[in-house]
C-alpha cells in the first residue's frame, strides 16, 4: 500500500505507468526509473510512496479489481432481482468487462497471477478477488437452490470464468466473452431447476429488466 500523501492524479498516473510497462516490456525488466518515466515523476518519488515496483503491482491491482467490482455492481443494477440466470450471466458480464479484456490490463493480470504464488500481500489480493466472486455468485443462487447446491454451482460458474479467461488471454484470438457467457448459461441449464429457467426466458420475451 502507498503511503498516506500522494494525490490521486499521480497515483493513477503511476498506476496506468505500470500498465504500460508490464505491457512493454513485463514486471522484470521494468525498473522504477522506467515506470517513473512513463509517469512522468522521478523514481525517488515512487520509491518513497510505495518502495518498489512490487508494492505498485499490488496498488495497480487493487485499482484493476475497483474497476471489476464497480463493472459487476452496475450490471446487476439492470438486471431483475428475480431472475437468477441473468444476474448470473450480469456477474460473467463483468467479469469480461472491456477495460478487463484491454490486452494492457491482460498481461497485468497474468503478471500478477504469477507473483501472487511468491507474495504474501498479492496473494492476500487474488484471495479476496476469488471469495468476492463466489460470494457474488452464492448470494444469487441461494435464491433457488440450497445452500450446499449454491456452493457446488458458484465453484463450478467461477472455474468457467477463469479457465475461460486464462486460456483466452494465451490465446491469439483472445477472450471470447460470448462463448463465456453461452458455455455458463448451458452450464446453468444443467444445474438450476428448470422453473428458474422458464421465468427467465419469460423475462427475456417481455424484456423485463427490473
Amino acid at each position: 500500500m502507498p503511503k498516506v500523501g500522494m494525490p490521486e492524479i499521480r497515483k493513477s498516473q503511476l498506476i496506468q505507468a505500470t500498465i504500460e510497462a508490464i505491457n512493454d516490456v513485463g514486471l522484470h525488466k521494468a525498473s522504477v526509473a522506467m515506470i517513473g518515466r512513463y509517469a512522468g515523476v522521478s523514481p525517488s518519488i515512487i520509491n518513497h510512496y510505495f518502495g518498489g515496483k512490487d508494492s505498485l503491482l499490488e496498488e495497480t491491482m487493487r485499482s484493476i479489481l475497483k474497476d471489476l467490482s464497480a463493472a459487476i455492481t452496475y450490471r446487476l443494477a439492470k438486471v431483475s432481482k428475480k431472475d437468477v440466470p441473468a444476474r448470473i450471466i450480469a456477474i460473467v458480464e463483468g467479469n469480461f468487462d472491456p477495460k478487463q479484456l484491454d490486452s494492457k490490463v491482460v498481461k497485468t493480470w497474468l503478471t500478477f497471477w504469477s507473483h501472487a504464488m511468491h507474495m504474501p500481500p498479492l496473494h492476500r489480493l487474488q484471495r479476496i478477488n476469488e471469495q468476492r466472486l463466489l460470494s457474488y455468485l452464492r448470494y444469487e443462487l441461494k435464491q433457488v437452490v440450497e445452500h450446499q447446491e449454491a456452493n457446488f454451482i458458484a465453484q463450478g460458474v467461477a472455474a468457467l470464468i477463469d479457465g475461460i479467461w486464462l486460456r483466452g488471454a494465451l490465446s491469439p484470438e483472445g477472450i471470447n466473452k460470448n462463448l463465456a457467457e453461452q458455455l455458463i448459461l448451458d452450464y446453468l441449464q444443467h444445474r438450476l431447476p428448470s422453473q428458474v429457467f422458464e421465468n427467465h426466458r419469460a423475462n427475456q420475451t417481455t424484456g423485463h429488466s427490473l
